[in-house]
């Protein structure tokens, strides 16, 4: 499996883009702007939308990609999330007044888009992958997802922040990398408290809570551009601390454009 980083910001500036992973041609998870450096030959070859959740970064282009293929598709492009992303979407974005609501056009019986309710826990084929959808801790209902490859799973978590559940699943998979994001520097540690996402502090604790033996790399994602190298900077700090759970892992910071064989 190819998984290629379209975007891995937590917010826009030059040559920054937010969340988007194509994995292989066929399916992408969270359609954020980097959505945008796709061809539409790339874009139309999307069968799949996987969505962690209803905030704009990471849905912020899938109304503009659905327009831009919608006349090179023969099927219904189709978008999978939790039912309360689905409403969202419908209330706020496919409404016919931000934008058409493609889900009855051309007509109700051949749209252009088609949504489909999902559940923490539940496993899908798509494409010849195998994925499932796993918790998240989130201002709004939120999910991450792990994909099975011929080295094990490619896990993102989505925007979390202390997430039990998470780690009790995870321990029972082969992890071949976990991308995880990191919002916030310590320095915002209340305000990343108060939104539901990781700092570097929190992020060791949650690495405290992977099984002793197990080890894989950890790419940090949707760190915000003013921060990233402050944020990367007090995980290594924390690495150099002294033994933790951060010494047993490889821990970089994940960039557009990389691609991943798995």
């Amino acid at each position: 499996m190819k998984v290629r980083v379209l975007g891995c910001s937590g917010t826009i500036a030059k040559d920054g883009r937010t969340t988007s992973f194509l994995l292989d041609r066929d399916v992408l998870v969270d359609a954020g702007t980097g959505v945008g450096d796709l061809s539409l030959d790339e874009m139309a070859a999307i069968d799949h939308v996987l969505l962690t959740h209803s905030h704009l970064d990471h849905i912020a282009a899938l109304p503009l990609m659905v327009d831009g293929v919608a006349a090179l598709r023969t099927k219904p492009l189709q978008i999978h999330a939790l039912q309360a992303t689905i409403d969202a979407l419908k209330a706020h974005i496919f409404n016919n007044i931000i934008w058409p609501d493609f889900s009855k056009i051309p007509t109700p019986h051949a749209p252009f888009i088609s949504f489909h309710a999902l559940t923490p826990g539940q496993i899908l084929q798509l494409g010849g992958k195998q994925v499932e959808v796993l918790s998240a801790v989130h201002a709004v209902p939120a999910v991450g997802y792990a994909v099975n490859g011929c080295q094990g799973y490619w896990v993102f978590t989505g925007d979390t922040e202390r997430n039990p559940a998470l780690w009790e699943r995870l321990n029972q998979m082969a992890v071949a990398m976990l991308v995880i994001e990191t919002a916030f520097s310590n320095c915002q540690a209340s305000l990343a408290k108060r939104s539901l996402h990781l700092c570097p502090q929190t992020l060791s604790l949650e690495l405290d809570c992977i099984a002793p033996g197990k080890s894989y790399p950890i790419y940090i994602t949707h760190t915000k551009p003013a921060e990233r190298e402050l944020i990367m900077a007090e995980i290594q700090r924390l690495k150099q601390a002294g033994p933790s759970c951060l010494d047993a892992h490889s821990i970089h910071c994940l960039q557009a454009g990389q691609v991943f064989e798995l």
